[in-house]
């Protein structure tokens, strides 16, 4: 007989990241993954389990089956289910869901033998640094909005509740992937792509920008964390990013060169213009919201550039993709079939643009 394959749970499993976590364990574990609500597209090797991590009972049931089914061994814990909105940049539910939640799955797993809990963090939690500057681990803390606050929060709470489990914090970079999945790049895609006016305007300093992450490469740095799991310190944090930030104004004269065959120009507009310009565009009927929201002007030009040698010592890891080798295949898969990228990545797309495109492919 076969030996038993060792027990992995995900909670946030059908997210992005959850189902490439699931897809790349599957063969070599047993995956269980929380999810709020029952769903129907498990993959063949996911063992889904309905869990509200807002709720006692709920957290207590989901664990109760797992140990029912499973046993008190777990490989590992990958905990990346949290509230996360570009909405509103402050909500109830990221103390409720993130930080509470958080506490409530800890505890609850107190009971278990696990080998080590894995949380997905942000770099956000940092303060923003200058251009030249790289952000380590010790950087000082300083969270802007509602996200990263119930990040550093949940690190607090992990730290005072996981009792005897290990644990491993990752504070990542924006994930994208081949078909971008990333708000802020696909918006600046779909800005060049349409040639809107805005597309030539920036609400700062055009030299500041972020790092960004390989979904593939954040994937294979959490495998790294499994199989590294007794070299590592009982408690660590990580910074998870490429760790090369190319500028705001370099990605608009990549994106459209990429697009057009030309250099875009780009002008840094005043902050108070800018967000007169994002309150009309929200506030405007029957017009579709565009994604810039008027409290998000603030933090447009805030400059993130990762020192990730931490993570490349301890996990082996290094990153094997950049966004700026990426972009092409994502200007590629955009021209290829506008109708479908606009779809992935949940985009509005404009009337005209959308018969245009129907007229080509005709």
């Amino acid at each position: 007989m076969s030996e038993e394959k060792k027990v992995i749970l995900v909670t946030g499993s059908c997210g992005r990241i959850g189902a490439n976590v699931v897809k790349k364990l599957g063969n070599e574990y047993r995956m269980v993954g929380f999810e709020l609500l029952k769903a129907f597209y498990a993959s063949a090797n996911e063992e889904l389990v309905p869990c509200d991590l807002s709720s006692d009972e709920s957290v207590h049931q989901a664990l109760t089956h797992i140990r029912n089914f499973y046993g008190n061994h777990l490989s590992a814990v990958i905990h990346l289910a949290a509230y996360y909105s570009f909405s509103h940049p402050e909500s109830e539910l990221y103390n409720k869901i993130t930080v509470e939640g958080t506490r409530r799955l800890l505890r609850g797993l107190q009971g278990f033998n696990i080998e080590q809990f894995i949380f997905s963090s942000t770099m956000l939690v940092h303060a923003p640094c200058q251009p030249g500057q790289k952000i380590n681990e010790e950087w000082p803390l300083d969270p802007t909005w509602g996200y990263p606050r119930s990040k550093v929060e949940t690190e607090k709470v992990i730290h005072e509740e996981r009792g005897e489990i290990p644990t491993r914090i990752l504070r990542v970079s924006g994930v994208y992937d081949n078909e971008c999945h990333s708000i802020p790049i696909s918006n600046q895609i779909k800005r060049i792509y349409e040639n809107q006016m805005n597309a030539h305007l920036f609400a700062g300093d055009v030299t500041h920008g972020a790092d960004f992450i390989h979904m593939e490469d954040l994937v294979d740095a959490i495998v790294a964390c499994i199989q590294k799991n007794k070299e590592l310190p009982e408690e660590v944090t990580m910074l998870i990013g490429e760790g090369n930030t190319f500028s705001y104004d370099y990605l608009q004269r990549r994106i459209s060169q990429l697009l057009t065959g030309k250099e875009i120009s780009t002008h840094s507009l005043p902050k108070t213009l800018a967000k007169l310009g994002a309150w009309v565009e929200s506030s405007t009927p029957f017009i579709k919201s565009e994604f810039i929201q008027p409290w998000m002007i603030d933090l447009a030009d805030e400059h993130y550039d990762l020192d990730i040698s931490r993570a490349k010592q301890l996990l082996s890891w290094e990153p094997q993709h950049s966004l700026d080798k990426t972009l092409p295949t994502m200007i590629q898969d955009l021209q290829q079939d506008p109708i479908a990228w606009y779809q992935k990545n949940g985009l509005h797309m404009p009337g005209k643009i959308k018969e245009k495109c129907a007229h080509v492919h005709k």
